[in-house]
């Protein structure tokens, strides 16, 4: 039944989680390496979706999914979590926590660009609108404003950042195809069966690049705080309000509070000084976002959550 009411409750709570996950990114790297990181985390994610999946009398069926589709759900795994959030945290490793979540923000405009070749999708001048706004933002926001000088705090960290979009980008429209072609569940299945596959992956990667970690409070507490708060709760809440809710653009519109929301806790609880370049570029993202949404492609553009 919808229940506009609880809708907006849930998708205000996954926003305001989501804006928290930059900060904690940065305090998890403090004492963990990228690749420890993600291990706890998507542990973390999976152990929690089990649990989910065990309450709502749907494991037999989860198993039963994933042997038919396992091999799906490994071309899945090897995108997302494993690829994707490795570049991801290698960005945050190198970039201040406000360009990184920012330059995050612009993977709806790369999937634009994928849909073409991967979904046979056109793109209108609205699109190309967008992708100007998006991109010159990222521009602005990774010189701080000095367009001439093309000065950046790392070049390396910007094209990380900005190869992760397009694996988030591909990892959603492999998704939209498999669904299309019936070889996969609900999105709660499939993120669970790809995270199962994850695991022991990223766990023999974390050992052979980093060795055993050293575990304190900050290391065990920012890894289930990722894995709860950026993987696990939160994609159930939003796929909560999107179930109540029969205003799914009003309600997916919400996500554009969150990187504003985000540049707050990196402000008050990291210390990052905001810069101005950073909030004009975040708001010519935002405005490429919002233009791409006006011309027909908020569906898209809600397929995922970014950070």
């Amino acid at each position: 039944m919808h229940n506009e009411r609880r809708a907006l409750i849930m998708a205000l709570l996954a926003v305001l989680c989501w804006s928290t996950v930059a900060t904690a990114f940065k305090l998890a790297l403090e004492v963990l390496t990228p690749s420890w990181l993600l291990a706890f985390a998507v542990c973390t994610s999976w152990l929690f979706l089990s649990g989910l999946l065990l309450w709502k009398q749907q494991w037999s069926n989860a198993v039963r999914d994933f042997r038919q589709h396992w091999r799906a759900y490994l071309r899945q795994a090897l995108i997302n979590p494993v690829c994707y959030y490795l570049i991801l945290f290698e960005a945050y490793d190198l970039l201040p926590a406000q360009q990184a979540q920012a330059i995050n923000y612009t993977w709806a405009i790369t999937m634009s660009l994928l849909a073409v070749p991967l979904l046979g999708q056109r793109l209108f001048p609205r699109d190309l609108l967008a992708l100007l706004l998006a991109y010159l933002g990222v521009l602005v926001i990774a010189t701080k404003g000095n367009l001439l000088g093309l000065e950046f705090d790392s070049v390396s960290g910007v094209a990380l950042a900005l190869f992760s979009t397009l694996l988030w980008a591909l990892y959603w429209i492999l998704n939209t195809r498999a669904a299309r072609q019936g070889e996969q569940s609900d999105a709660t299945t499939s993120l669970w069966g790809s995270f199962m596959l994850a695991v022991p992956m990223l766990l023999v990667i974390a050992l052979l690049r980093d060795g055993v970690p050293t575990l304190g409070w900050q290391a065990v507490g920012t890894g289930l705080y990722v894995g709860l708060f950026e993987m696990g709760i939160t994609f159930v809440m939003w796929q909560t309000a999107m179930n109540l809710t029969r205003r799914t653009a009003a309600i997916s519109s919400l996500i554009f509070l969150s990187p504003f929301l985000s540049l707050i806790f990196i402000s008050q609880i990291l210390g990052e000084a905001v810069h101005s370049a950073t909030l004009i570029g975040l708001l010519l993202i935002m405005a490429g976002l919002a233009v791409q949404k006006l011309g027909g492609k908020a569906e898209a553009t809600t397929a995922g959550r970014s950070e």
